[in-house]
């Protein structure tokens, strides 16, 4: 095997590998965005602030990323569900929750 083959072979290697990875790492953040890194409660409810009643709630996402609370009609549950898509969304911790 002549010195370009081998080059040849690690390159396409290496390639392949580095597509595999960036692969994950597609789908890793596609997933994180759908799920974000809000805190989620024992049962796996996100805690988020409601933004149409300004009250702290922990709810299901469906598979969009739309809170079980979601109206498609109201424009607060509109911006609601593009701040979760965004990572932006109003979220609280069980400290907080104490503090009131």
């Amino acid at each position: 095997m002549t010195d370009r083959d081998r080059l040849k072979r690690f390159l396409r290697s290496k390639l392949r590998s580095a597509g595999r990875t960036l692969g994950k790492a597609e789908n890793a953040y596609r997933s994180g965005r759908r799920t974000g890194s809000l805190p989620t409660d024992e049962a796996g409810r996100a805690r988020i602030v409601c933004r149409r009643y300004a009250e702290r709630r922990a709810v299901e996402l469906d598979d969009r990323g739309r809170p079980d609370c979601y109206d498609p009609d109201h424009p607060d549950c509109q911006g609601c569900v593009e701040d979760i898509a965004d990572g932006a969304i109003e979220t609280w911790t069980p400290a907080e929750a104490d503090d009131r």
